[in-house]
């Protein structure tokens, strides 16, 4: 299988590197910088483009020669990717968080008998994959309720958080409005509002605020409560609303000395940029899915709990791994056969199938990245 990865950032590195270990892939890539091509061609990279991916005849000719489209690019260029690798008739698994709906390609990927595998990272990705599982071990679900972080081991002032996404990517996160589900009904509320504590072994307390992570859930599994929240260090949530409110990540443009300045874009030079994890930096992935229902008229509930740390073997950070190697388990899953569908598939229909659920999570397991489930009903923890 010839696989070509477009964008090789800390995510499209992680994912490459694995992927590298495997005889039956043959791996290219593409970044805009020469650094990550260098150091990946020692590593066995087929082929190192570089290449500015928002330039669209480049991109139909890069990605016409390969089976299987890896897209990592930063999420404000993630649609339109996507779009251009699906009307060039290929496959794709997407790991970009962009705004748009991803089912707006399924007639489309349907006409061309593709399979368009979207929202492919920890969360979304295996979040959605763990609540489909517990679905399939319930009669009817009830609520559903994901919190997920990536956080720095070593907490710095001001915002004791440092990223591995792009800065606009982040910046993404506070400001596009969450979707939630209540009582069957789709609500909208802010980024970062309804701050709650969240116990987590081992770490301690963790403050949880909205964001916009259910995305295709809303739509493909039938919880009439559902909510999505991003995990920080308590204090992180006021410290971004300050910036926010003040305006700091306004996108209309201000003159300054006779000059367009967009904020956003100031602010994402000037602060993220200086907050991004550094080789050797460690960080942790805390992620936990809470799905309750009915099983037999009985309640029931299903609790995964994702706990992973920087690997220090081979220098890779933790949410790089666990959202890398999510999906790359997802693109061996497809080489295996396991992943017939048709169409725009986001992750929760792989955790619908049984078989291909085992494999992706032993795949995980095998990469040192375990998940603990605990069930109310029959009061065991497997890992």
């Amino acid at each position: 299988m010839k696989i070509i990865i477009l964008g090789l950032g800390l995510m499209g590195k992680a994912m490459a590197l694995d992927l590298l270990a495997d005889k039956k892939f043959e791996i290219s890539g593409v970044d805009l910088r020469i650094e990550p091509l260098r150091e990946l061609r020692e590593k066995g990279l087929a082929l190192g483009i570089q290449e500015d991916l928002e330039n669209q005849e480049a991109l139909k000719k890069i990605v016409e020669s390969y089976d299987l489209i890896i897209n990592a690019v930063p999420g404000n260029l993630g649609f339109k990717v996507l779009k251009t690798c699906v009307e060039e008739g290929r496959n794709v698994v997407d790991i970009t968080f962009f705004p748009e709906d991803p089912f707006e390609l399924e007639d489309l990927a349907q006409k061309k008998s593709l399979t368009v595998l979207v929202d492919c990272g920890v969360a979304p990705g295996l979040s959605h994959l763990l609540a489909a599982h517990a679905l399939t071990r319930m009669d009817k679900g009830d609520s559903l309720e994901i919190y997920v972080g990536g956080l720095p081991v070593v907490r710095t002032w001001p915002l004791e958080y440092k990223t591995v996404f792009s800065p606009s990517d982040v910046i993404e996160e506070y400001i596009r409005p969450a979707r939630c589900k209540e009582n069957g009904l789709i609500k909208i509320k802010p980024a970062l509002s309804e701050p709650e504590m969240v116990e987590v072994n081992g770490l301690g307390t963790l403050e949880a605020f909205n964001t916009d992570g259910l995305r295709t859930l809303l739509r493909t599994l039938p919880f009439p409560n559902m909510k999505e929240k991003t995990l920080r260090y308590p204090g992180h949530s006021q410290k971004i609303l300050l910036l926010k409110q003040a305006g700091f990540f306004d996108t209309q443009p201000i003159i300054i000395n006779d000059q367009k300045i967009i904020p956003q874009e100031i602010t994402s030079k000037i602060l993220f940029t200086r907050l991004r994890l550094q080789p050797g930096e460690e960080d942790i992935t805390v992620m936990r899915v809470v799905a309750k229902g009915e099983k037999d008229g009985q309640p029931i509930s299903f609790q995964f709990d994702l706990f992973d740390r920087f690997d220090p073997e081979t220098g890779i950070h933790s949410m790089a791994r666990t959202t890398g190697f999510t999906a790359t388990m997802i693109v061996r899953a497809m080489a295996e056969g396991l992943i017939k569908l048709k169409g725009i598939i986001p992750p929760e229909y792989l955790g619908l199938n049984d078989k291909c659920f085992h494999f992706i999570l032993q795949g995980l397991k095998d990469r040192k990245i375990k998940i603990k489930m605990t069930s109310s009903l029959d009061q065991k923890t497997t890992a």
